[in-house]
C-alpha cells in the first residue's frame, strides 16, 4: 500500500503520544507528524504544535482529545486557518468560552458511547462555526473512536477533509 501524501498534523491527547495507535495510523497511511507535547502544560503545548505547523506545514490538522482543545485554541488564535479534524475534542474543559472561528472548515467526530467527554461539547462547539463548513459527525463509538479506527473511517474522513475548501474572499 501507498501511501497518500496529503500532509497531517496530528496532536495527540492526554493518553496520546507520538508512537500511540492513531499516530502509527496515520503515519502508515499519510505524510503524518506528531510532534511530542507536554501534555501537562496547555501553552506549551500550544506552542509546540504551533512550531510544527510553522515547519512541518500540514494540509490538515487532526486533534484527539485533549489535542482537540490545542487544535481549537489553534484556530482561535489564527496559528492555523485549514481543514481540521476533531476527535472528541475536550475544548471546553480548557476554555469555557471556546468557538471555532468563520471561514474554516472543521468536522468533529464524537463517539455516541463517549464517557468521558460530553457529546453535548461537540454539538455546542459545531454550532459556532460556519454551517456550510462545519460538519458534527455523531458514531456509535466510545472516546478513543476504538470502532472508527477500526472500520477505517478515521482515514476517509481525513482524506475527504482534505479535499474540503474553504470558500476563496
Amino acid at each position: 500500500m501507498s501511501k497518500n501524501p496529503i500532509r497531517v498534523q496530528f496532536i495527540h491527547g492526554l493518553e496520546g503520544s507520538p508512537q500511540g495507535s492513531k499516530a502509527r495510523l496515520f503515519d502508515e497511511h499519510f505524510d503524518a507528524y506528531t510532534p511530542s507535547m507536554p501534555t501537562e502544560d496547555f501553552e506549551a503545548s500550544v506552542l509546540v504544535q504551533t512550531e510544527a505547523i510553522a515547519s512541518f506545514g500540514p494540509e490538515i490538522v487532526v486533534g484527539s482529545s485533549f489535542g482537540g482543545a490545542v487544535a481549537v485554541e489553534l484556530l482561535k488564535r489564527g496559528l492555523w486557518t485549514g481543514p481540521t479534524l476533531l476527535l472528541a475534542q475536550a475544548a471546553y474543559r480548557y476554555d469555557p468560552d471556546a468557538l471555532l472561528p468563520k471561514g474554516v472548515p472543521v468536522w468533529i467526530v464524537h463517539g455516541l458511547g463517549d464517557t468521558l467527554i460530553d457529546i453535548e461539547d461537540s454539538r455546542r462547539l459545531a454550532a459556532t462555526g460556519d454551517p456550510g463548513l462545519v460538519r458534527l459527525i455523531e458514531v456509535d463509538d466510545d472516546h478513543p473512536l476504538h470502532a472508527s479506527v477500526e472500520s477505517g473511517a478515521l482515514i476517509e474522513w481525513v482524506k475527504a477533509l482534505a479535499r474540503a475548501k474553504a470558500p476563496t474572499a
